[in-house]
């Protein structure tokens, strides 16, 4: 899978991030799909025929730059606490958790590929990140103290699903922080979002090249 992943990405800092001192860009990277490399042309056909799911893993996307840039400009959420990524993807919010001084940082996602995709990308950035397969969803919420998503509320029973389970996370006296880019889903009608960010992104994945991404801590 690591091997797939080099071969069909590259490896690329994620443009919308900044560590919030003066506009200062925070350098971190990841293994990306950009159109020159080969998996940004591939369909799911294609993809199905190598035995992959569609590559969510190889995109920064907007919601999660979104929660990423919030700890990279306020690192004190996270610093010396146990974080879990959920729906990690790239896994690129554990690694800006873990660049923001977090003791401990559970990653996890239903999809193989996101493993070997978080442990490459952990490695570029010179971090250590912990994993955990399969849907949490369905035990309790793990023992940490901040929970962190990105772009979960892209469909509605998933979204009902992980409102469920994060707030009974909150309940605990966790603290959890949800991005969004204005998907059908995400929990408008609660509290005000705590950051906003125009986050930029491109034609062919978002059909627009800049995104207001809010992060509400639920």
């Amino acid at each position: 899978m690591k091997a797939f992943i080099r071969a069909n990405t590259r490896l690329l800092p994620v443009a919308g991030l900044c560590d919030g001192r003066g506009g200062i860009r925070q350098e971190l990277l990841i293994w990306q799909a950009d159109e020159i490399t080969p998996i940004w042309s591939a369909t799911e056909a294609d993809l199905a025929r190598e035995g992959l799911d569609p590559p969510f893993w190889a995109f920064p996307w907007a919601g999660g730059q979104a929660v990423a840039r919030l700890i990279l400009d306020r690192p004190e959420l996270v610093r010396g606490k146990r974080v879990l990524d959920i729906a990690a993807g790239s896994g690129m919010i554990a690694i800006a958790a873990a660049t923001s001084g977090a003791a401990e940082v559970l990653a996890n996602d239903i999809d193989l590929m996101c493993e070997a995709a978080t442990l490459l990308n952990a490695e570029a950035n010179g971090v250590t990140i912990s994993w955990r397969g399969g849907d949490l969803l369905q035990g309790p919420p793990p023992e940490v103290d901040v929970i962190l998503a990105g772009d979960i509320f892209y469909q509605k029973q998933m979204a009902e699903r992980f409102l469920d389970w994060l707030g009974r996370a909150a309940a605990q006296d966790v603290d959890v922080y949800a991005g969004d880019p204005g998907r059908a889903y995400a929990p408008l009608g609660g509290s005000a979002p705590i950051a906003e960010y125009d986050i930029e992104t491109t034609a062919d994945l978002e059909s627009v090249t800049l995104r207001r991404s809010r992060v509400w801590k639920l």
